[in-house]
């Protein structure tokens, strides 16, 4: 009997590749590695394809495949070829998620969090890229419902929903607290009702300044940021000064109330420090913070009115 003819039993195959005769009596009853035939014993006989196949079966199944999809392979309904790569997108996937799992621990030990935020983080950040942009969608929808396609609110809810495809194969520690702190932030009701307020507001008549306003903009972020840097309060006489540089002296004091108020209208640290989260999420290069600048000129406003 030569080598193409010469047949096994259980016991010789398992010798031979090194398998537990379970394992092979096993495949053999599911009919992954059918007999070739039987002795005159009745015990169960294996020729050199069997071998091949069981070696195939074991390559298989060591890369993770499942039984089933084995079995489709040998059956020739999917070529081994057509399998890797489906098992190749599988382990990508299974990678991302390990890569975000080690980032949240890392996070989790940097804050030293308690095992009920540790539990809130893990789960936030298992969230796939699907079910992370509809969290934000449907904070979107809630908050904006209502609004007029064509006020500026509108383009305020479509800029909200740009939340990356995914978070990166192996995001930083800064990143994944991002994502759990936008995901805390968009839970809360009295964010979501701020921001509705801001998109409101912008799209009432009068809500939103029709003509220039009495101040530029960049004229504030400029001077009030340098009196918060150098520790100028806005109810002294300095920042006095400094608000007669950003305003008309002579802006009646009625006027600096309506102007404040409106100012504030349209100023939150919440709603910034959502763009900021984005922009950490998105890879973007951060902005220095401006609504400090901002609460500054509402203080001195209201204290020279």
């Amino acid at each position: 009997m030569n080598d193409r003819t010469e047949l096994f039993t259980i016991g010789q195959l398992a010798r031979r590749t090194g398998l537990p005769v379970r394992t092979i009596r096993f495949w053999s009853d599911i009919d992954v590695i059918p007999p070739t035939g039987r002795s005159a014993g009745g015990y169960r006989l294996y020729d050199t394809e069997a071998v091949a196949r069981l070696e195939l079966v074991r390559t298989l199944r060591e890369l993770g495949l499942d039984l089933g999809t084995v079995q489709r392979v040998l059956a020739r309904q999917s070529t081994v070829a057509d399998v890797a790569r489906a098992h190749v997108r599988a382990l990508d996937a299974e990678i991302r998620t390990l890569q975000v799992r080690r980032a949240v621990l890392r996070s989790i030990a940097r804050r030293n969090s308690t095992t009920e935020e540790m539990s809130v983080m893990n789960r936030l950040a298992r969230l796939s890229a699907q079910e992370r942009q509809r969290m934000i969608d449907e904070f979107v929808d809630r908050t904006f419902a209502g609004i007029d396609p064509q006020e500026p609110g509108a383009r305020i809810a479509e800029a909200m929903r740009q939340m990356p495809a995914e978070l990166p194969d192996d995001p930083t520690p800064e990143q994944v607290d991002a994502w759990l702190e936008l995901a805390e932030l968009v839970s809360d009701p009295e964010f979501a009702q701020r921001t509705r307020q801001m998109a409101v507001a912008g799209g009432q008549p009068g809500g939103a300044p029709t003509g220039p306003p009495p101040y530029d903009p960049t004229v504030v972020i400029e001077q009030a940021g340098q009196a918060l840097a150098e520790g100028i309060a806005p109810d002294s006489a300095q920042g006095r000064a400094v608000l007669d540089r950003i305003v008309d002296p002579e802006l009646p004091a009625r006027e600096r109330v309506r102007v404040a108020d409106e100012v504030a209208t349209f100023t939150d640290r919440r709603v910034e420090r959502y763009w900021e989260l984005l922009g950490v999420l998105n890879d973007r290069p951060p902005f220095p913070p401006r609504v400090p600048m901002f609460e500054w000129f509402i203080a001195a406003l209201r204290a020279s009115a």
